[in-house]
């Protein structure tokens, strides 16, 4: 006769609320983590990826397979307990010169985490379940990561904003590649100006909208182009603005737009011209499905 059942050692199943604690946990130490860091605009889009990811797991609640193993459930642990040790390792470092320069790993907390709870709840073969959400939480920190080592692209910048600010009229000149100059002052576009940022976060959004509303077709190809699009033009943008500031010698307006809170307005235009766009070709392909054409 066969055996019919498991061993705990061969089965391991953990509670669902003990997994969704040991989530909550990890999204409120990246959360700190994120906001002693003083990086508000990651914040800003985490929450929405964290909203989606959660929207996609509540929808499939009822069909997830909720076992793991033992190999699978040693290696969730150690992977949540890395997390646990550098995340402790960031906390107690100062903001110059440690969190700074960690900040790369730091964004790839989020899916590295989701990893580790993935393997703990439905182990190896498991994790395919959650492809989705893992390809979410990657594009939340992943293509910022990548862009670190993409070659600075601070002279494709700022060559475009002198040429939108010659386009509408202002006397401008480029030198050296990334001094934007007007006859009474200018702007020097450095990495963290070059858009880069806003390109990948905008990107990061095309992902979650090809996953919850997909679209068929080649338009799907064409998301992620145009993500990076609306973000460097968007940012290129700002960058034109700070330089006719810098000219009209107002600093305070310049500061407001490059520093302070002026400064996630861009991001919130890139968020919303890319929604648009979305918006409208969602509406295309309804209106060119089948159904809606026997109508």
């Amino acid at each position: 006769m066969k055996a019919t059942s498991l061993t705990p050692l061969q089965r391991l199943k953990i509670p669902p609320y003990w997994l969704l604690a040991i989530a909550a946990g990890l999204v409120a130490i990246y959360m700190t983590l994120g906001w002693k860091a003083g990086d508000e605009a990651q914040l800003g889009m985490s929450v929405l990826f964290w909203l989606a990811v959660g929207s996609l797991l509540w929808g499939k609640r009822h069909e997830l397979n909720l076992e793991s193993g033992v190999l699978p459930s040693i290696a969730g642990a150690l992977v949540i307990a890395f997390v646990l040790w550098d995340s402790a390792r960031m906390s107690t470092l100062t903001l110059n010169n440690g969190v700074q320069r960690l900040a790369p790993l730091l964004r790839l907390l989020p899916f590295i985490s989701a990893i580790g709870v993935g393997l703990l709840a439905s182990g190896f073969k498991g994790l395919k379940q959650y492809w989705q959400e893992l390809t979410i939480l990657f594009f939340l920190g992943g293509p910022s990561v990548i862009a670190s080592f993409i070659p600075d692209i601070s002279p494709i910048t700022a060559k475009f904003s002198a040429f939108m600010l010659w386009y509408m009229g202002f006397q401008v000149y480029l030198y050296d590649k990334v001094f934007i100059n007007l006859p009474d002052g200018g702007v020097k576009v450095y990495h963290g100006c070059s858009g880069m940022e806003a390109m990948t976060y905008v990107l990061g959004l095309s992902v979650i909208c090809l996953i919850m509303f997909p679209i068929a077709g080649r338009k799907q190809y064409f998301v992620p182009i145009m993500a990076l699009i609306v973000g460097f033009v968007v940012n290129s943008f700002r960058v034109a603005l700070m330089a006719v500031l810098a000219n009209a010698q107002n600093m305070e307006a310049f500061k407001y737009w490059h520093e302070g809170e002026g400064s996630l307005v861009f991001g919130m235009i890139s968020v919303m011209v890319f929604g648009v766009f979305y918006w409208l070709l969602l509406r295309m392909e309804d209106a060119s499905s089948p159904e809606t054409e026997e109508a």
